[in-house]
């Protein structure tokens, strides 16, 4: 898969690409059918490993020649040593998680970075739908309320605040629709959260 390839079947993953540096050892937490580690893989040079529980996934990302393993992501990341990796994603996942915030420490423990992303719940046409007093059904969101797998829902602001409680530094911050950035507005009209994320260096009296 080359990035044109990348781009027309997932341009949110072919922008959060270009933050994984060339050569990067990536850990990718909830990896789906490998697409992201396999275009870093081919694309860019990196090396790592795949985390998924689904047996579908599962089996589509070892097509795809990539490393993974099997394991639920809510049991953490012992098997990994600190700082084990240059760059941890973990893309459209986190919201599908019981215990977000202990699952967030352990992957900026294991990465020298993080990339997080998510849906942006404060997206305009979901708070219309709200509005309309119904939950919200989206591209970003695309399940009904009885049957989604989505635990948890975030805006950009709440995140920021996760963020800094766990001690971590936001070195960028961007609001996708579409795989493209916006600028203006993003908590209103980004339907992807977008963060990279590392752990705050501590201040030397």
């Amino acid at each position: 898969m080359n990035f044109n390839d990348l781009s027309t079947l997932r341009p949110d993953l072919a922008f959060i690409a270009h933050w994984v540096r060339e050569g990067s050892h990536v850990l990718d937490v909830g990896c789906g059918d490998g697409a992201m580690l396999h275009y870093l893989q081919s694309g860019k040079q990196c090396t790592g490993y795949g985390i998924e529980i689904a047996d579908a996934s599962l089996l589509a990302s070892a097509k795809r020649g990539i490393n993974v393993i099997q394991q639920d992501m809510e049991k953490g990341l012992s098997i990994f040593g600190d700082n084990s990796f240059d760059t941890v994603l973990c893309l459209s996942s986190l919201q599908m998680m019981q215990h977000v915030e202990p699952l967030l420490r352990d992957i900026v423990r294991v990465g020298n970075e993080a990339i997080v992303s998510f849906p942006n719940f404060a997206y305009w046409p979901h708070r219309v739908a709200l509005i309309k007093g119904r939950m919200p059904v989206s591209k970003s969101l695309p399940y009904q309320w009885y049957d989604t797998p989505n635990v948890r829902c975030a805006t950009i602001y709440d995140f920021e605040e996760l963020a800094a409680e766990c001690g971590l530094e936001v070195l960028e911050r961007v609001a996708l629709v579409n795989g493209k950035p916006v600028s203006f507005l993003p908590n209103l009209r980004g339907s992807l959260a977008v963060f990279r994320l590392r752990k705050k260096t501590p201040v030397v009296p």
